[in-house]
């Protein structure tokens, strides 16, 4: 989805939310006098400033985002009310926000508090975001971290697996798995073996180039060790398991390799921004604390 798509239904769901304030709400504020009504002459706005609630300023493109919401949502234009509808509907939210601050609400409601931490975070990041690094610095970041951006190598492994059900069974399931092992011929695919002998797996093996995390998965630790120092073609003698043991066959192997900038761009400016942004967060974080007047236990129960 692009980002003006995205901005599109942000300001659609923002205008359905500044709506959905009730109206009894709006009622009980105007009846206390709570909502400002036009401004008179000494009350004069700046052009950016389409409202004034309690010395709060509303802003003008803040409402126009909220108006151009609505008539995407319902694709016409809106008139006269449905704008002072809009506004009335920001002033709401407006005094709610001031009455709920007033009551504290933002120190004992986890809820907000979480809320008014992601809306920090977010202000702090989306500059940031905002910010495109330049061919250089783009150049210097991938150069500076190439490995972090290597893949990693992957391996395509054929497996016979002769499952274990008991300790009484262990010695005629190792026996099993060696014989096979025997019959296989020099440049013999394991796989030819596989409808005739060996068990089912609960996972089969993919057929597939698996980098070494998927293949733990797949394997186990003990397997996967084997496998890496197996020689291509080679098959290894039978691995034992906490199921069963393994006969396993290098059929292929690509090695980790660090591709070319321009072939991940977008994944290294992706990066950038990231670590961008949380640098940017932690400095403000370390300047506010620094401002702030805090007092530790000296124990911590």
């Amino acid at each position: 989805m692009g980002p003006e798509r995205q901005g599109g239904m942000a300001d659609r769901r923002r205008a359905v939310a500044v709506l959905a304030v009730g109206a009894v709400a709006g009622l009980v504020m105007a009846a206390r006098g709570l909502i400002s009504t036009d401004a008179g002459p000494g009350d004069a706005l700046p052009e950016r400033v389409i409202a004034r609630v309690n010395g709060s300023e509303i802003l003008t493109d803040d409402y126009l985002r909220l108006v151009a919401g609505l008539e995407r949502d319902t694709r016409e234009a809106a008139d006269e009310k449905s704008r002072r509808h809009v506004l009335d509907r920001m002033i709401d939210e407006e005094v709610l926000v001031q009455r709920g601050l007033e009551l504290g609400l933002a120190e004992s409601d986890r809820r907000i508090r979480a809320n008014v931490t992601a809306a920090m975070i977010r202000s702090i990041l989306v500059e940031v975001e905002d910010r495109k690094p330049t061919a250089s610095e783009l150049r210097d970041f991938y150069e500076e971290h190439r490995d972090f951006f290597t893949q990693p190598g992957r391996m395509r492994v054929h497996q016979l697996f002769f499952r274990v059900p008991s300790s009484s069974e262990q010695q005629a399931a190792a026996e099993r798995a060696k014989g096979v092992r025997d019959l296989v011929e020099p440049g013999q695919a394991l796989a030819e073996l596989r409808g005739d002998y060996g068990d089912s797996e609960v996972s089969p093996l993919p057929d597939v180039l698996l980098p070494a995390t998927k293949l733990r998965e797949y394997l186990g630790p003990t397997a996967l060790r084997a496998a890496f120092e197996l020689e291509l073609g080679e098959v290894s003698q039978p691995i034992r398991s906490g199921t069963g043991y393994h006969l396993l066959q290098l059929v292929e192997r690509e090695l980790s390799r660090t591709p070319d900038l321009p072939e991940i761009e977008e994944q290294v400016r992706i990066e950038w921004v990231r670590r961008a942004g949380d640098r940017a967060l932690r400095e403000y974080l370390d300047e506010l604390r620094d401002q702030a007047e805090i007092v530790v236990a000296p124990q911590l129960p």
